[in-house]
C-alpha cells in the first residue's frame, strides 16, 4: 500500500522526465530500443522467475492464466516486436498539413507526443514492454498501472527497462510503474495536469470504471464480444480453418471468437464446421444448432444456449452458436450483441461481403479471414498500446500514430491582423 502523496510524487517525476525525451534523436531512440530488446533476453531468467511466482499465486482455473504466462518463446516474441518498433519511421515531426495563407503566413500542422500516457492493465506482463516501446518511440512517458496478479512480473520488466535507460543517461522515470493497489488507479484517473491520456486494457468492468471515473482524457479499448457469420455461400474448408483459428489460437485475448452465426441453409455443415475444435471447445447452441450437433458433437461439450450466451466475452474454450435465416438477421445480431471490436463473415458472395463491410459497425471487419489478426504487430504497427473500440480519435489497433497529437506552427514576417 502506498500513500496518495507518494503516487502523486511518482506522477510528478514522470512528467518531469518528458522534456528529456523531446531532445532524443530518432536514431538514439531506436538504438535504445534495440539494446533493450537484447536485454529482455539477457534478463530472461529473472523475468521468468518473477512470472513463475505470479503464476503460482493465481487460480489455475482462471481464464487470465494464459495472459499472465511468460516463457522463453514469448519473451523472444516481445523482443522481436520491440525490434520491429525500432525499425518503424519516427511518428514525430511529420508535417500533416502545410499551406501559405493569402497574407503570407506559413502554416504547418506537425505531429508531436501527447506527453504522459497512463495505461491501466490486468494480468498481461507483455503489455509492460509493448507500451514502453511505443511510448518511447513516440516521445511519450509511460506510466503503468498493472494488476496485482502480474505485479512481480511487471516489476521485473520495469527493472530491465530502467537498467537500460540509466545506462544511456536517460531518466528512468520515462517508465513509471505505479503500485498495484486500487488507490493508485484513482490517483491516476484524477491526475489533471500530470497525465495527458489514460488507456485501459482489460475486461469490460475495468474499461467501464475508467471511462466513468477518469478526469483526464481516456480512450476505450479492449473488451471484445466477437462474432463470425458463416454465410449461405461460405466455403466449408475456409470456414473450418477460420472458425478454429479465431476461437482456439489464444482464447484469453480480446480478438478471440465468442459467437458463431450460421445460415440456416448450412445447418447440415455445422458438425463439420466445428469438428477441428471438438476436443477442446464447449458449445452453447440455440435449439436448431443443438439439434444438428446432438450426436455429432461430444455430449460433454454441448449445452443449450441462454440469452446471456450471446453477449458474453468468454476468454475460455467456450463458443456460442446461433442459426440465422438471413444476412439481415446476422447483421442485426451483431449490432445488438457485438462490442464494436472485430467481426467476420465467411462468404463467396461479393454482394454479401460488401453489405457486411458497409453495415457492420466495428473497428475491424473481416471477409474470409479470422479475427485473430486484430493485433498491432499483425497490422504492421510493430506492437500495440491497445485496441480502441470507440469512434472519436483512434479506432482499432493503436500504434505509434495513434499516440501522437499535433500542433500548428505559424511563421510570419511581421503581419498583423486587421
Amino acid at each position: 500500500m502506498t500513500s496518495e502523496t507518494s503516487v502523486r510524487t511518482l506522477l510528478e517525476r514522470a512528467k518531469a522526465a518528458r522534456s528529456s525525451l523531446l531532445g532524443l534523436s530518432p536514431a538514439r531512440v531506436d538504438a535504445v530500443l534495440l539494446k533493450l530488446a537484447d536485454a529482455i533476453l539477457e534478463d530472461a531468467g529473472a523475468i521468468l522467475a518473477a512470472n513463475e511466482e505470479d503464476l503460482a499465486a493465481m487460480d489455475p482455473r482462471s481464464p487470465l492464466l494464459d495472459r499472465l504466462r511468460l516463457d522463453r518463446g514469448r519473451l523472444e516474441g516481445i523482443a522481436a516486436d520491440m525490434r520491429s518498433v525500432a525499425a518503424l519511421p519516427s511518428p514525430l515531426g511529420r508535417t500533416l498539413v502545410s499551406r501559405t495563407l493569402p497574407n503570407g503566413l506559413s502554416l504547418r500542422k506537425v505531429s508531436v507526443p501527447f506527453g504522459v500516457i497512463g495505461v491501466i492493465y490486468e494480468a498481461r506482463p507483455n503489455v509492460t514492454f509493448d507500451v514502453f516501446s511505443l511510448c518511447f518511440k513516440s516521445g511519450n512517458v509511460a506510466v503503468l498501472k498493472g494488476g496485482s496478479d502480474a505485479d512481480r512480473s511487471n516489476r521485473a520488466a520495469v527493472a530491465t527497462i530502467r537498467r537500460i535507460l540509466r545506462s544511456e543517461g536517460i531518466p528512468e522515470e520515462a517508465v513509471t510503474l505505479l503500485p498495484a493497489d486500487h488507490e493508485a488507479v484513482s490517483e491516476l484517473l484524477g491526475a489533471i495536469g500530470l497525465v495527458d491520456l489514460v488507456i485501459p486494457r482489460g475486461g469490460r468492468r475495468l474499461i467501464d470504471f475508467v471511462r466513468d471515473n477518469a478526469r483526464v482524457p481516456c480512450i476505450e479499448t479492449g473488451a471484445g464480444v466477437v462474432n463470425t457469420y458463416f454465410d449461405a455461400s461460405g466455403d466449408l474448408e475456409i470456414g473450418r480453418r477460420i472458425v478454429c483459428n479465431a476461437k482456439t489460437r489464444r482464447v484469453s485475448v480480446c480478438n478471440a471468437l465468442d459467437c458463431l452465426l450460421v445460415h440456416a441453409s448450412r445447418l447440415g455443415d455445422l458438425p463439420a464446421l466445428l469438428e477441428p475444435m471438438a476436443d477442446r471447445v464447449t458449445v452453447y447452441a440455440d435449439p436448431r444448432a443443438y439439434a444438428a450437433l446432438e450426436g455429432n458433437y461430444p455430449a460433454g461439450r454441448l449445452e443449450k444456449a441462454v440469452e446471456a450466451s450471446w453477449g458474453t466475452e468468454y476468454m475460455d474454450y467456450k463458443l456460442a452458436v446461433r442459426v440465422v435465416d438471413s444476412l439481415d438477421e446476422a447483421i442485426a445480431h451483431i449490432s445488438r450483441y457485438g462490442s464494436g471490436h472485430s467481426e467476420a463473415i465467411v462468404t463467396s458472395d461479393e454482394a454479401a461481403a460488401a453489405r457486411f463491410r458497409l453495415e457492420i459497425d466495428a473497428a475491424c471487419v473481416y471477409v474470409n479471414a479470422p479475427t485473430s489478426f486484430t493485433d498491432g504487430a499483425q497490422f504492421g504497427l510493430g506492437a500495440e498500446i491497445g485496441i480502441s473500440t470507440q469512434k472519436l480519435g483512434a479506432r482499432g489497433p493503436m500504434g505509434l500514430e495513434e499516440i501522437t497529437s499535433y500542433k500548428w506552427l505559424i511563421d510570419g514576417q511581421g503581419q498583423t491582423r486587421p
